[in-house]
């Protein structure tokens, strides 16, 4: 087999790869990878490396590309669904991350942080009142998967009132995180704080816009952690300059980076560079997820966090694959749809759910960034795992999912189907007591 890893990962998932037997790991860059993508079985990216319909054409053996991150808008779905090559993304290992980085985003927006940090560099002394609370104020998230989920979690510590638009996901999921689902012009209304937290589609693009900005509140302030097409940078640096809107936090761009964007040296406007998701646990358990994924699928057949093409009318992009992959039935696409892994080839899925109220989401359950419906996430919930006699506590946090996927390669190993916040550490047999 002849992997190649285009773009750095963890040396944990480089090293994964490395140990599998007959193996050729290859890392290049893109100034190598058209001479070497030829005879390559699968592919390994992040942001930066394009899989574009030529690079495809080049790839006669190829098959699977596996995307260490959520986005892959950086792939060419449908030239890849035309070969037959999988392409796997890695949901869930940088959520944590992005949800502390949004929320670090609207503090620093709120309070004026970047303005007193300048001033006192310039050895001014301005300490005046200015800012303001965020207790008691309103978050609108505009998405509640996995990340939307972790920031509505950390704005209930904080306070706040957590309101949603998310098509896709239910009343009682809604309810288990202490948010209240609300049309997309209610929140827009309403909301003291919007959050953007979908995907990039034909509905999405530009959402926010002069149009929606002006059914806005005055003084709102956005902030937008997932990706820069979702807002119309013009008319978001119009309404700051005449008063509509308070601020905007940003860490993506239309353009990347940035040449031409008329926010960025705005006084009420915070950037940073697309550096939510890079923090070095989030790196590590990407680089592990997607080479874990890779090998699994190569050796096994194993197919986890697979995406096609965006269907007409969706309303957040890329959604977990139930075709063209070979040989999926029913109940394996089934599985697929909650997080864990299928065989392809096999009607039956090794994912389990456990405890009294797991159950599998459908389609339509799951979160805009592809998350599954949350089961039986309840505050502080804590599982027991045992090896050997020896236990270790680990903390599965609020609402994560109960469905579980046990990795063959790795007895003793479980991953959770959902925010995977234990994925790729391996601290138990096949035995879990609640």
């Amino acid at each position: 087999m002849k992997v190649i890893v285009a773009d750095k990962i963890s040396e944990r998932g480089v090293q994964l790869l490395k140990e599998q037997p007959g193996w050729n790991i290859l890392l290049t860059t893109n100034d190598t990878l058209s001479k070497e993508i030829a005879d390559a079985d699968a592919l390994i990216v992040r942001s930066a490396t394009r899989v574009t319909a030529e690079l495809l054409d080049q790839a006669k053996k190829l098959r699977a590309v596996g995307r260490a991150g959520v986005g892959v808008d950086n792939i060419d779905l449908e030239a890849a669904t035309k070969r037959g090559v999988l392409v796997m993304s890695t949901p869930g290992g940088s959520s944590v991350s992005v949800a502390e980085h949004t929320f670090a985003l609207l503090l620093a927006l709120v309070r004026q942080l970047p303005k007193f940090d300048a001033a006192m560099r310039e050895g001014r002394w301005e300490k005046s009142s200015s800012g303001a609370e965020v207790r008691g104020k309103t978050l609108g998230l505009i998405g509640l998967g996995r990340i939307g989920s972790e920031v509505a979690s950390r704005a209930e510590a904080f306070d706040m009132r957590v309101v949603a638009f998310d098509p896709f996901i239910s009343e009682a999921a809604a309810r288990e995180l202490s948010v209240e689902l609300v049309p997309l012009d209610q929140l827009l209304a309403e909301c003291d704080f919007i959050s953007l937290h979908t995907a990039v589609s034909a509905q999405t693009r530009e959402m926010i816009n002069a149009g929606s900005i002006a059914k806005m509140k005055k003084g709102v302030r956005i902030v937008n952690a997932a990706r820069g097409e979702l807002i119309n940078e013009a008319d978001l640096a119009a309404a700051i300059k005449d008063g509509h809107v308070a601020g905007a936090a940003l860490d993506v761009f239309a353009e990347e980076p940035p040449k031409n964007c008329p926010l960025i040296g705005l006084p009420n406007v915070i950037a940073t560079p697309h550096v939510a998701g890079s923090t070095a646990e989030a790196q590590e358990e990407l680089g592990t997820q997607v080479a874990l994924q890779i090998k699994d699928y190569l050796a096994e057949g194993i197919i986890r966090n697979a995406v096609r093409r965006e269907p007409a009318g969706s309303f957040g992009g890329p959604v977990p694959a139930r075709a063209p992959v070979p040989g999926i039935g029913g109940a394996a696409r089934l599985a697929g749809f909650a997080g864990g892994g299928v065989k392809a080839g096999a009607d039956s899925h090794p994912v389990c759910g456990r405890g009294s109220r797991s159950r599998y989401a459908s389609a339509a359950q799951r979160g805009v960034g592809g998350r599954a419906e949350r089961s039986a996430g309840r505050k502080g919930e804590r599982r027991q795992c045992t090896r050997g006699g020896r236990g270790k506590r680990l903390d599965r946090g609020r609402g994560d999912s109960q469905a579980r996927t046990w990795l063959p390669e790795h007895p003793g190993s479980l991953r959770t189907a959902g925010k995977n916040r234990i994925s790729a550490r391996f601290y138990g047999r096949r035995h879990c007591a609640s």
